[in-house]
């Protein structure tokens, strides 16, 4: 711990340690998040009520169920676990499963940013280009892709930032080992228990108010840019 006003290495193993994990929740969940938004957006099936119920779940759930439910599947006795053992790939008690338990934590602000998006696009302008021959993954790239950018990005940078923040099932499912498992929430939560580790808990605070803070002012300013760019592409091509 630091007891000159910076960051020490604990502290900065805890920083480095919850952008990663951040990082690659969000990069493993976004091409499901966009196909789950797509689906529930566009698409009539049976048991799409079931599926939005699952992706909005973390929501309703404490954190520690959900992480759990994690131990439970992917832990040395669950089944996925065991199944995944001979590959080489493990979740449980590594920074692998924290970024498995934020992306899952942070899904359905996912989803929720890219669906609103995409029930915001005129289903006209797909159906136009779809009555030019282009098929529907063509249509999706070329038309619908570029018209949601501005909710993938709010969507992506609202799960990165919970992500971030995510305590609760990360603990519960890869516990709190300090270089492998401990993000700044369970860092916070660790020098708090620590006599004298409260001024090293207040600069992690801190900082994770100063990334909170900053990804919601990025997610504003790159939307309405790219919402700005969107609208005078649509001008011009008037």
């Amino acid at each position: 711990m630091s007891g000159d006003g910076l960051l020490g290495p604990d502290e900065w193993a805890a920083v480095l340690l919850s952008i990663r994990v951040a990082f690659f929740a969000v990069l493993w969940s976004l091409p499901l998040g966009v196909l789950c938004a797509y689906a529930l957006a566009r698409w009539e099936f049976p048991g799409k009520q079931l599926l939005n119920g699952l992706v909005h779940l973390p929501l309703i759930l404490p954190p520690v169920v959900t992480g759990y439910l994690l131990l439970l599947a992917f832990g040395p006795q669950g089944p996925l676990g065991q199944a995944l053992a001979p590959l080489g790939i493990s979740f449980a008690f590594r920074w692998t499963g924290a970024a498995l338990a934020a992306a899952i934590m942070a899904f359905p602000l996912m989803v929720r940013a890219i669906r609103l998006a995409l029930e915001g696009v005129d289903p006209r302008l797909e159906e136009a280009s779809a009555t030019l021959g282009a098929s529907p993954l063509w249509v999706f790239i070329t038309v619908t892709l570029p018209l949601i950018l501005p909710g993938i990005l709010t969507g992506t940078i609202l799960a990165f930032a919970k992500a971030i923040g995510e305590f609760g099932a990360t603990i519960t499912f890869v516990s709190n080992i300090p270089g492998e498992t401990r993000t700044i929430p369970s860092a916070i939560y660790a020098f708090l228990q620590v006599p004298g580790g409260e001024g090293a808990a207040f600069q992690l605070v801190i900082v994770s108010i100063v990334i909170a803070m900053g990804a919601l002012l990025a997610s504003e300013i790159l939307a309405r840019r790219m919402n700005q760019r969107l609208g005078t592409n649509s001008r011009g091509a008037m």
